[in-house]
């Protein structure tokens, strides 16, 4: 075991594909750890959910999880300028993510509104996201 720092990442998924935090939970984090405590934790964590087969989580390296935040945002907008979500919709928000983490999320949710011309989710950093909050 080396001297890396280790997270344990993860939570209640939307669903078995587990790229989707389920609706109101939020992705949990725990570390940094080294090897050894990481998994001490994985196995702590799993051994309480085992009853929920949408719970999952990973030790994550220190350089994944500390790495460039990405968010994916969007939903259903008012017209195709994608400047204003439709009446009756919000904003929609998923994240943080790695950016390779961030790009499945985008994959799947884009994947479901396919036929739908006024439907646009895109990928943002974290910097991104803190504007779209504070104009929203």
């Amino acid at each position: 075991m080396g001297n890396s720092s280790y997270y344990v990442v993860g939570g209640e998924y939307a669903d078995t594909t587990f790229t989707l935090i389920a609706p109101g939970k939020t992705e949990e984090r725990y570390g940094p750890f080294s090897e050894k405590e990481a998994h001490d934790t994985w196995r702590a964590l799993t051994g309480k959910t085992v009853d929920n087969a949408l719970i999952r989580y990973r030790i994550r390296p220190e350089e994944e999880v500390a790495g460039p935040v990405w968010h994916v945002v969007g939903g259903e907008y008012a017209t195709t300028e994608f400047a204003r979500i439709a009446s009756g919709h919000k904003l929609e928000s998923y994240g943080p993510f790695t950016r390779s983490e961030a790009l499945a999320v985008w994959r799947s949710i884009t994947a479901k509104s396919v036929d739908n011309a006024m439907v646009r989710y895109d990928i943002v950093t974290a910097e991104e996201m803190d504007v779209i909050r504070d104009g929203a």
